[in-house]
């Protein structure tokens, strides 16, 4: 009798590693606050048993990944090699990273890099001129989609439908007098952007501070991440942004279009 093949689904179900993914969200509830967390806050945050809890937090102490005095734990430095495996691995930092410090020295501004995680964007490179202090969206950095150029830049790259669906279902909190949280309204701004090829955000994620960005295609024309830059608004005006800031974004952009599988 002929052997009957998995489905694709069945085969994700029966290869899924429980014990693992227990792991990873544990890992990420210590950067819910600062400084050490007891066992029972973190077991609390990933809601799960504190005995599974405890099991995993000294399996990743034995790894390197945590340190405990017995009573309170943390996070060791060794979990950035796990954030330096992805920023070495991937193409589009390897790639964008010439270009982003191209751009920034030629408009003497900080230039950022950053792709769509959820209902949020990450900032994962930057480039920035010798003469600004390099304080401001670090690797890492996260900021909701809805409100930010990047955001709205790599929103745009769903049809329509998906893009209304998208919108109804994300958590639209302002973050200053200014944030658009109406769906409709963003919509229309996201499908405008779109159309011209770039977006600009005046105040809404930041008070004081908008920023300009355009999307980075690969060779095939999907939408892989979105390049930005940003200025406080008493020193950059929305004209500038649009006349000195969206040439150097969009000659950035095109040059490595070739270059992105």
């Amino acid at each position: 009798m002929a052997k009957l093949k998995r489905s694709d689904s069945e085969e994700r179900a029966t290869d899924f590693v429980e014990s693992l993914d227990r792991g990873l969200r544990l890992l990420q509830k210590f950067g819910i606050t600062s400084g050490p967390r007891t066992l029972s806050d973190l077991a609390r945050a990933a809601d799960l048993p504190r005995a599974t809890a405890r099991r995993i937090l000294f399996t990743l102490e034995r790894g390197g990944f945590v340190a405990t005095d017995g009573k309170l734990f943390t996070l060791t430095s060794h979990v950035l090699t796990l954030s330096a495996s992805y920023l070495r691995s991937s193409q589009v930092v390897t790639v964008l990273q010439p270009v982003l410090d191209r751009i920034a020295t030629s408009a003497q501004e900080i230039s950022s890099l950053a792709v769509l995680d959820g209902e949020e964007v990450v900032f994962i490179a930057r480039g920035s001129p010798a003469r600004v202090f390099s304080a401001g969206l670090d690797i890492g950095y996260r900021l909701p989609a809805f409100c930010t150029s990047v955001g709205r830049v790599l929103l745009s790259r769903l049809p329509d439908d998906d893009l209304a669906s998208t919108l109804e279902a994300m958590n639209l909190a302002a973050l200053t007098p200014f944030t658009v949280t109406d769906r409709t309204s963003l919509l229309q701004a996201i499908m405008r952007d779109r159309g011209q090829g770039y977006s600009l955000v005046d105040r809404e994620a930041e008070p004081g501070f908008r920023s300009i960005s355009v999307p980075v295609r690969r060779y095939d024309g999907t939408i892989a991440a979105a390049i930005n830059m940003g200025a406080h608004v008493d020193r950059v005006s929305t004209e500038e942004m649009i006349e000195r800031f969206l040439p150097l974004l969009r000659e950035g952009a095109d040059s490595v279009k070739s270059m992105l599988l």
